[in-house]
């Protein structure tokens, strides 16, 4: 298979699209789909993995294009797997169900079609113009408006051609499943002995009773969306997180349970004597980090963020808990990689912890960097627990006096990368997707270890870490049942099973050893010495670079292992730079972030007052091995539509 160089994409050079191959086709009706089935339509292959929120965020992007172009567009999911669960075929086809994936996926677990397509990072776009020839290649989310305007003028250019065909494409909807809960994520305990549990794939909240199978009843109307209103018309979007509120601030605020409403990119509180929902905090806009502020403050977020919760941007929060220490609620807010706190009886929200970089970094809670934390609990000493997901790992949260985040340290885990199935001692031990975490009665936290199928336990005093049952369907949450009388019992949310169920602790916890992997792609051959980083980008049509601070532009690279760059680390404007990697250190991944803001306006014009402005971010890891006649430069991608 050829692989397509994005260099002639962008010389505008007319290069024919490699053919699309891989294991298996899912939302075809079992059907094969060639390039040339789909000659005569646009075509855009979204490669995505079904652990990365950015992913997840393209997606829904890209629905208001699949409906508007339903006669035109062909979107087709290449399935490029980050972890070893995710080549999972049967792991995969729960998720394209999960997400309600309304176009074909082709599984690509040998990343064959990634690598013809030049993929270096989740989520990549690849344009193809009726004629089967690729016009576009993307990184990164926020493309939907230069997508419309490309396939627009796609559509009157082919259409004078004659060679664009319309009707319907391959998709063929898979049968609907059937149960009282469908993809679960979250529960939490309620005082009358009850449980609420976030059933997210029919986008509502279930009260079970104690057998944990009896529907007491639901709230929300079961239809994706967003209202407030009483517990048979409001509406939810795959919610996750949820938490009682302590009695006194509950009775303040009027509602007793707030929901992490998570593709809404909303918190909701919930009345549970009335059923009644409301919106707390979140637009409806998803967050991208404010490139506006940021500038003006160094580079970083500013640490408040506005007086209005119901006009202030979330972006996916996953997990919620009270936390007595900061007198606030805690959340994990997984899209922009960070821990916000907000204040139910004040409505202040706030940035906790996290700088919006996504990695593995410890520190002060400013500088340090997250991946899509998904999981919060809180310990005796009211320390913060963190199921860090995209970096296989387990963080903790210290206070300081005042109730603010002190630092943050990793308990368990070693890079956004790295994953595995070990037990042992902690700082060897490995974890795959964790989701949810949950404090046992002796100090020692359980984990849900979402991609091994598997509920471990993290022993903070003896810094170890062992397993306490497996064999489980992507569990995604935990929690302490205090209902059952005796020894502790957890709860655990076996999400593709499609239910809860009880699990003893055992009196001598399993040793597993089944190795440390790491995320395996094609590695780039580069020369050792001095090497060259170029991110292009240009702003979308009706955009320009939003250079009223200076350049709009940054460049954050490192590298595993550190000592690879001799030169070249850190963060600064500009979208070019010159590295200078050591071949005595031998094969590595570099971490580059690029980001660039644009606002509407026309090139060459002022930026309106009020204008909308925009924050183009993406992150890759990509592996390098050193070779004589490796490549010097590394070009990537961060582009507009022109």
């Amino acid at each position: 298979m050829t692989e397509i160089s994005t260099e002639s994409v962008r010389a505008n050079v007319k290069v024919r699209a490699s053919e699309l191959v891989g294991r298996n086709w899912l939302n075809t009706g079992g059907e094969t789909v060639t390039l040339q089935d789909l000659r005569g339509k646009i075509v855009v292959l979204d490669f995505w993995t079904f652990c990365c929120i950015n992913c997840l965020h393209v997606i829904d992007e890209l629905r208001p294009l699949e409906e508007k172009y339903q006669d035109e567009l062909v979107i087709v999911g290449v399935h490029s797997p980050k972890f070893e669960h995710e080549a999972d075929p049967v792991a995969l086809a729960a998720a394209v169900e999960r997400y309600e994936i309304h176009h074909p996926v082709l599984d690509d677990p040998e990343l064959a079609t990634w690598e013809a397509y030049a993929a270096r990072a989740w989520p990549t776009l690849a344009v193809i113009d009726p004629e089967g020839y690729l016009v576009a290649n993307l990184s990164g989310e926020g493309h939907a408006n230069g997508l419309d305007v490309l396939i627009g003028e796609l559509i009157a250019e082919h259409e004078g051609k004659g060679t664009l065909h319309r009707g319907d494409g391959p998709y063929v909807a898979p049968p609907a499943r059937e149960g009282d809960l469908r993809f679960p994520g979250k529960v939490v305990a309620l005082d009358n002995g009850n449980f609420l549990v976030g059933d997210s794939g029919h986008h509502r909240l279930v009260e079970l009773a104690s057998d944990l199978s009896t529907v007491v009843r639901t709230i929300g109307e079961g239809t994706k969306g967003h209202a407030d209103g009483g517990a048979a018309t409001a509406r939810f979007n795959e919610p996750q997180g949820l938490v009682v509120l302590p009695a006194a601030v509950a009775g303040e605020v009027g509602y007793d349970v707030v929901v992490a409403d998570t593709v809404n990119h909303r918190l909701r509180g919930v009345n549970l004597e009335t059923g009644a929902v409301i919106t707390l905090a979140g637009n409806g806009v998803q967050r991208l980090l404010d490139s506006e502020r940021s500038r003006e403050s160094g580079g970083e977020e500013p640490r408040e963020l506005g007086a209005d919760p119901l006009n202030t941007s979330l972006s996916s929060p996953w997990d919620v808990v009270w936390s007595e220490k900061a007198g606030a609620l805690i959340v994990a807010m997984a899209g922009t990689h960070q821990i916000f706190s907000f204040d139910p009886r004040t409505g202040a929200l706030a940035v906790f912890a996290g700088t919006g970089l996504e990695g593995l970094q410890d520190g002060s809670a400013a500088e340090a960097w997250f991946a899509q934390s998904s999981g919060l609990a809180t310990d005796a000493a009211g320390d913060l627990w963190i199921a860090d997901s995209e970096t296989s790992a387990l963080r903790r949260i210290a206070f300081d006096d005042d109730g603010a985040a002190a630092a943050v340290e990793t308990a368990i885990g070693a890079g956004l990368f790295d994953f595995g199935f070990r037990d042992g001692a902690a700082d060897q031990a490995r974890l795959q997707h964790p989701l949810g975490v949950a404090v046992l009665p002796d100090g020692s936290v359980a984990i849900a270890d979402t991609y091994n199928g598997a509920v471990r336990r993290y022993d903070p005093a003896a810094k170890t870490v062992s397993t306490l049952a497996r064999g489980l369907a992507e569990p995604s949450d935990v929690l302490l049942d205090a209902s059952v009388a005796g020894d502790p019992v957890l709860l655990v949310v076996e999400t593709n099973q499609h239910r809860l169920v009880r699990l003893p602790l055992p009196k001598e916890a399993l040793t597993v050893d089944e190795g440390a992997s790491q995320t395996q792609r094609p590695k780039t051959p580069v020369a050792p010495g001095e090497h060259g980083i170029v991110v292009r980008f240009s702003a979308p049509k009706g955009q320009k670079l939003d250079d009223r601070w200076g350049d709009p532009t940054q460049l954050k690279i490192s590298s595993s292992p550190e000592e690879l760059l001799l030169d070249g680390a850190g963060t600064s404007v500009g979208l070019t730079r010159t590295l200078t990697l050591d071949p005595e250190v031998g094969d590595g991944i570099l971490h580059i972030t690029a980001r660039a803001a644009a606002c509407d306006g026309e090139p060459g014009g002022e930026i309106p007052d009020h204008a909308a402005c925009h924050l183009y971010q993406q992150d890759w890891g990509i592996p390098v091995a050193f070779a004589a006649d490796g490549a010097t430069e590394l070009v990537l991608d961060l582009r507009g539509l022109d």
